[in-house]
């Protein structure tokens, strides 16, 4: 399977350029928020294969104008040819606003998700907007990760995690590969194919 990740930037190649060989081979598009609707509409318009969202921090507006034919993947195990999703998207809270947490919040909501992960016997891919805490997050209130999210990591051990929020271009610190055991971090800052 080969998945495409979104997060943050609308990608000039595919939406100003956009070329339907670009996509060849893509079997499901991934946002990892803070994406245009229209642009996530426009991809499963013109592409053809489903796409999954988590909201970002700055996508108070879905509520209103969600991304149309996309599914949200928020606080689901969704499953698709096999793999195994879930979306916990948002940032942590820095003010006022529908998709920011506080910690003890995206704790509530990941003990929530814990039967339905039970139910799928795990999951293959964490998708998320924020990074993991200490995990190339920023020192920032607004970057800064979720503790929880180590902690889903530790105790499921997903093949990967994948988040967006923090962009490659606020510097050379940030990584777009890392690990942590067993698990593939990838920052999907603009675009990002992983191929399964």
């Amino acid at each position: 399977m080969k998945i495409l990740f979104l997060a943050d930037e609308e990608s000039k190649v595919y939406w100003e350029y956009f070329k339907k060989e670009d996509f060849e081979g893509i079997d499901v598009i991934v946002s990892c928020g803070d994406l245009k609707a229209s642009y996530l509409s426009f991809l499963t318009t013109m592409v053809g294969v489903p796409v999954l969202y988590v909201h970002g921090n700055h996508d108070d507006k879905y509520s209103m104008n969600p991304p149309e034919g996309c599914t949200c993947i928020e606080d689901e195990v969704y499953e698709y040819e096999g793999v195994r999703f879930v979306g916990l998207g948002g940032s942590n809270r820095y003010k006022p606003g529908k998709n920011q947490y506080t910690e003890k919040q995206m704790t509530h909501r990941v003990k929530k998700l814990k039967w339905k992960i039970w139910r799928k016997k795990g999951f293959d891919i964490l998708v998320t907007h924020s990074p993991a805490r200490g995990l190339n997050d920023g020192e920032d209130m607004c970057h800064k990760g979720f503790e929880i999210f180590n902690k889903l990591i530790e105790e499921y051990k997903p093949k990967y995690f994948v988040h967006g929020h923090v962009h490659m271009c606020y510097g050379r610190n940030y990584k777009r590969i890392d690990h942590v055991g067993d698990t593939t971090v990838i920052n999907a800052y603009e675009k990002y194919i992983l191929e399964l």
